[in-house]
């Protein structure tokens, strides 16, 4: 899209043409053989709860899904059955969550202007997480959604502490981490050249130089790790009242 269109949209309001891209390539080695993305959560798998949360929001729109080879045809027909329209691609992976996002990056339509990653194994992200971080990169380029540490935290080596970490000045960093299209490209495309150890999509960012702006997360946006976690989202979306 031309500077001038996008100039445009912003002096009246229209929000970036904006893709979700879905990191669900994971290996699940903490669930003791249980392929967490299609793990039952409240009588549907895992991944349909995060697919909802980006298909009803007014913010999104279009999904790219980057999963495992072997589990392409098996999204493709949850998604269908799921009604999950804004779905328009489910591509494999690579062999690391970076290259993985880079297929899914790169598998978005020329039209898109702003670009949200999430994990696949966050079902409880909220409404009001996705508008907020989307809001803030239309302004920014660079968002993500960030939640107060609460436990103090503590520098060791070698198990002995060294020193206390100030807590005002730490947050944890959660999904979705949202873009500029161009951006994130260019900067995932150097991190795998130069940085193929960056654990999230904001450090490729980062080490551009570029600030990232951190919006407001929410605890109940929690990452399934383990079949404990299970058990905890799925009290989490009975508590919001999302209906199946």
């Amino acid at each position: 899209m031309s500077l001038l269109k996008r100039l445009i949209k912003k002096i009246i309001g229209i929000p970036p043409r904006c893709t979700a891209v879905i990191a669900a390539a994971g290996s699940s080695q903490r669930m003791g053989g249980t392929d967490k993305l299609f793990a039952e959560l409240c009588g549907v798998p895992v991944i349909v709860h995060t697919l909802r949360a980006f298909q009803e929001s007014d913010y999104i729109d279009d999904i790219i899904v980057v999963t495992r080879e072997e589990c392409v045809k098996t999204l493709i027909a949850l998604c269908k059955d799921h009604k999950l329209n804004k779905v328009s691609k489910v591509v494999a992976g690579g062999v690391t969550r970076l290259e993985s996002v880079i297929k899914g990056v790169y598998a978005c339509s020329w039209k898109t202007e702003l670009i949200a990653i999430h994990d696949g194994a966050r079902p409880c992200v909220s409404a009001k997480t996705i508008e907020k971080t989307i809001l803030k990169a239309t302004k920014r380029h660079a968002a993500a959604p960030g939640v107060p540490v609460s436990s103090t935290l503590k520098k060791i080596n070698r198990n002995v502490i060294l020193e206390t970490i100030d807590r005002e000045d730490v947050v944890e960093i959660q999904t979705p981490q949202t873009f500029n299209s161009d951006l994130v490209k260019g900067a995932l495309i150097k991190a795998k050249k130069d940085h193929p150890e960056i654990t999230d999509d904001c450090m490729a960012v980062e080490l551009l130089g570029v600030p990232v702006y951190v919006t407001e997360g929410s605890k109940n946006n929690i990452k399934i790790t383990t079949n404990e976690d299970i058990a905890i989202a799925e009290a989490i979306i009975r508590n919001m009242g999302i209906q199946q």
